[in-house]
């Protein structure tokens, strides 16, 4: 079924594609069918959808005939725009995040359609090589919305602080206090055996049942600890405090239906994080950080758990208070995870705020560096737990400087052991801060002695080193791009320099 806006986007499209053609200004258009040049514009950007008598007279003025104005085939040279439309996936891609309608997109194609549409054809070629999905595309467009807000919302924070003031007021624990909130303003009801009865659910967090008259039932997983389950009743807090009503009804994705859904996933989880971390005492923990010329491992990990909350979530607040209060704001976030033993790690979650920063993912068939904190901190940990120790947590900083750029990074990296979901799992967590003028000036961390500086790079396949005791692969990459560069040398040497393209 061809929806109406498609009809009128169709029908603008066919009018400025051939007064294009006919070399016709709006207003030499205008005259000729005898309307405004307003009512013109906005037929031609699918706002308006004219009359028979309009139809007629724009036909005329163009010199084609009405059928070919009304018809909702479109000619080959906007053969991109109808797959678009065919697909629905105009209605599907969230463009109202960056403040675009589907009408900016059609707009854009038709100055230069063949372009264009090669380039779509392109990018949807690439996507099936790649086996990229549309919930691919959604985390990107979501990373991207954080990264333009530098991962602070305002609004969000005021609203979690109005809820802390208003809400959670005793001295009660928040685990208490926000089962209270969602049990009585709320009308929940928490079941902590149902999931337990369920085998394929086992590694659930948590599950929400809507039941026949509406009353929703939070089925939680019998196994969390206190911190855990805290965080899950500040996030059901949010979808109610917040008035999100399209969400996932678990914890962890099993499907991301639309980008509505996985967007208000992420304020709740902000939410969440913004409730357990305030940002006023997480101001004056960071303060403390930087500004110390010796970093602490101990002290680190102490300001973790006197927020009662995951390393994850503490330094996720990090990455939204640093840019807004610190001016810090070329950083980045990881986490990696890694089954003890083997010789593979996987990035399941990454942020970088003004700009890519290394490492960064786009480069998944290859082996990450291991001089990397993030991967070190794997060895530690085994080692760690081997020697009998109960420590929660492991902590470590490095000073990370790339090889090929010549780029330094401060990295904090804290690992643990990945809870519930599969405890032979670990996990880091790391933060890296550019060390450029702007972080030299406003921190005091980079003269710590205490942390060691390591020369490292992206991946084993693409770093020059010749003397490093821990290469997971070959620089196989490096030495096809150094064959390449040798072969255009001499190319160069045998056609003389500028032929060769």
């Amino acid at each position: 079924m061809i929806l109406e806006e498609n009809i009128r986007l169709i029908f603008g499209l066919k009018v400025r594609m051939h007064r294009q053609e006919k070399e016709l200004s709006l207003s030499e258009l205008a005259k000729k069918a005898e309307m405004s040049v307003s009512y013109i514009n906005e037929i031609e950007k699918g706002k308006k959808y004219p009359k028979r008598n309009k139809i007629t007279a724009l036909a005329s003025a163009l010199n084609v005939t009405y059928d070919e104005l009304v018809s909702l085939k479109i000619s080959k040279k906007l053969g991109a725009i109808s797959k678009l439309l065919n697909s629905n996936i105009l209605q599907e891609l969230p463009l109202d995040v960056f403040g675009l309608e589907p009408r900016n997109l059609l707009e854009l194609m038709s100055d230069a359609p063949s372009k264009l549409s090669a380039f779509i054809n392109t990018i949807v070629e690439i996507s099936r090589n790649y086996n990229l999905t549309v919930e691919n595309f959604y985390f990107s467009v979501l990373r991207s919305y954080q990264e333009i807000h530098d991962n602070y919302f305002e609004e969000i924070e005021i609203a979690a602080k109005e809820f802390r003031t208003n809400v959670l007021t005793s001295d009660e624990t928040l685990e208490v206090q926000l089962e209270r909130y969602l049990k009585g303003t709320c009308n929940y009801t928490i079941d902590e055996e149902e999931l337990s009865e369920h085998q394929a659910l086992e590694t659930f967090r948590s599950i929400l049942r809507i039941g026949t008259d509406g009353a929703p039932t939070l089925l939680i997983n019998k196994k969390l600890n206190e911190r855990r389950r805290t965080f899950i009743y500040a996030r059901e807090a949010a979808f109610q405090v917040l008035k999100l009503s399209e969400r996932s009804n678990t914890y962890s994705w099993m499907q991301v239906k639309s980008f509505d859904m996985l967007f208000n996933d992420y304020m709740a989880t902000y939410f969440a994080g913004a409730v357990l971390v305030p940002e006023e005492e997480l101001i004056q923990d960071i303060d403390a950080i930087i500004n110390s010329n010796s970093f602490s491992s101990e002290h680190f990990i102490d300001l973790i758990l006197k927020h009662n909350t995951s390393p994850e979530t503490f330094m996720y607040r990090m990455m939204s208070i640093l840019p807004k209060h610190f001016g810090l704001n070329k950083i980045f976030f990881l986490r990696l995870d890694h089954k003890p033993g083997e010789n593979r790690y996987s990035l399941t979650k990454e942020l970088h705020l003004d700009g890519l920063h290394s490492p960064h993912g786009t480069v998944l068939s290859e082996h990450y560096c291991r001089r990397w904190i993030s991967l070190k901190i794997f060895e530690d940990l085994v080692k760690t737990r081997e020697e009998g120790s109960t420590n929660k947590y492991l902590c470590d900083a490095q000073v990370s400087k790339y090889i090929t750029s010549g780029k330094e990074y401060f990295c904090i990296s804290v690992a643990r052991a990945l809870p519930l979901v599969d405890e032979t799992i670990d996990t880091s967590i790391t933060i890296g801060f550019l060390m450029d003028d702007n972080f030299k000036q406003k921190s005091k961390l980079w003269q710590s002695e205490k942390v060691r500086m390591e020369f490292v790079n992206e991946t084993c396949e693409r770093c020059p080193s010749t003397d490093c005791s821990v290469r997971a692969s070959e620089a196989v990459v490096l030495q096809k791009e150094q064959k390449e560069k040798e072969r255009m040398v001499a190319l160069e040497s045998l056609l003389g320099k500028g032929v060769v393209s």
